[in-house]
């Protein structure tokens, strides 16, 4: 993966048990702010809060 797009990769963790499940891109020009999704957990077995860490 270039270095440019490894720039914009992110990565969700549970709010709960605070694994780091999901990962995902997005544009730091235009989102300043930090994500918050309702994602599943496979390890809380439920949909939790996962929030974008650095």
């Amino acid at each position: 993966m270039p270095s440019k797009e490894r720039e914009n990769m992110i990565k969700f963790e549970c709010s709960e048990c605070k694994h780091a499940n999901y990962f995902s891109r997005k544009n730091k020009k235009l989102l300043k702010g930090r994500l918050e999704l309702n994602k599943y957990c496979k390890f809380c077995k439920k949909h939790t809060l996962h929030k974008e860490t650095k």
